[in-house]
């Protein structure tokens, strides 16, 4: 049964993750944070983020989450529910998208952001509504917009500091 359940998840300022299936942004140094918190460990996601990535992620255990039982895909495991989920491993790293992050939102026990510091009109997936005051922050980062970087942006890590009743 997972103990640590970790969300690593980019938004906007409107909690926006996503737009026509892909990221709406391309910041090369939150994509090497990325790789730095979910190598080597089992990363959970939802078929259409499979589908976005278009590949497993190299050296992690890739989990698909997805009701549709005709999915399969070379190099995942496929689960069909949260149960299922939580009984791969101690430590599950959720990687999106919407739906799995709404889904296992009541469980999350740390969650690494990147608040990224703009706000994207045609977005059309979010970051769940949360309610901050059970997490308390134990890093912070911010980082200029600048030349490889179009927007300003910040790696926030919090930990959850009670479960809701």
């Amino acid at each position: 049964m997972a103990r640590k359940i970790a969300f690593v998840v980019a938004m906007d300022q409107n909690r926006a993750i996503g737009r026509a299936g892909a990221l709406p942004w391309h910041l090369p140094d939150d994509l090497k944070r990325f790789r730095a918190l979910t190598l080597g460990k089992t990363v959970l996601m939802g078929r259409k983020t499979f589908e976005s990535i278009g590949r497993p992620l190299p050296k992690r255990r890739n989990v698909v989450l997805t009701r549709d039982p005709a999915f399969a895909a070379e190099g995942v495991e496929v689960v069909r529910t949260l149960e299922d989920a939580l009984k791969l491993d101690d430590e599950l790293m959720v990687i999106g998208g919407g739906e799995i992050y709404s889904l296992f939102l009541p469980l999350a026990t740390h969650l690494h952001l990147t608040l990224v510091e703009t706000l994207i009109p045609d977005a059309d997936t979010f970051f769940p509504p949360w309610n901050q005051a059970g997490w308390r922050e134990t890093y912070r980062e911010h980082h200029p917009a600048d030349e490889r970087h179009q927007f300003a942006f910040a790696y926030v890590d919090l930990e959850r500091s009670e479960f809701p009743t």
